[in-house]
């Protein structure tokens, strides 16, 4: 059998519908086969497995996310503005994508490894943004405050309302589905404003 790349990428992006859909543990490898209007026998030809078809869409998503995000503190930009940047785009990639955080989470719990190994391909250096942070609080721009807690402040503040969707939807939201797009498109503005509020010294 031939290996064909047209077959080969029609294979993965709805390899990566069927994941944003199901999530891992939902997809399945008959439906991903459909989709892409092929037989199960030349889907395994192409990827031997659920797993292996799987770390190739956490890199596609990560490709997705990690650039975008990352090159925003290229940016000479003043804290606020990167902290206000920082929280649309990411917000913005999720609402195109709403499954990546599912997995991510799925690859915590089962291969952080393959996470750590990703992030090292993409060649982030999470520490140039730490000193960053560090030297506004020096500067006596924002108050002092570890910044590993300022970045996980940050990121489980625009995360969350898409991992916990049917909880706020379901509770906070009344039931309206079609209120959580408005929610979260508002989220872009308000976790900023409570970000900078909170660290900014006046």
């Amino acid at each position: 059998m031939k290996y064909n790349k047209d077959t080969s990428e029609k294979i993965l992006d709805n390899a990566f519908s069927e994941f944003e859909e199901r999530g891992y543990s939902g997809a399945r490898m008959q439906s991903i086969a459909d989709r892409a209007g092929i037989n199960k026998a030349l889907l395994h030809y192409y990827y031997k497995s659920k797993d292996a078809l799987f770390e190739l869409i956490i890199k596609k998503a990560f490709n997705m996310l990690l650039p975008k995000i990352f090159k925003i503190f290229d940016d000479d930009a003043n804290i606020f503005e990167l902290i206000e940047n920082f929280v649309s785009v990411y917000i913005d990639i999720i609402i195109k994508h709403p499954h990546i955080p599912g997995f991510v989470i799925h690859e915590i719990s089962n291969n952080p490894n393959r996470l750590l190994k990703l992030v090292e391909h993409e060649n982030i250096n999470i520490n140039n943004i730490k000193q960053r942070i560090n030297q506004e609080m020096e500067n006596g721009t924002i108050i002092k405050m570890p910044v590993e807690q300022l970045i996980t402040n940050v990121i489980s503040l625009c995360v969350f309302p898409f991992v916990a969707k049917p909880l706020l939807t379901g509770l906070v939201l009344n039931g309206d589905k079609k209120a959580f797009d408005a929610f979260v498109e508002q989220r872009k503005t308000e976790v900023s404003k409570f970000v900078i509020n909170a660290i900014k010294i006046n």
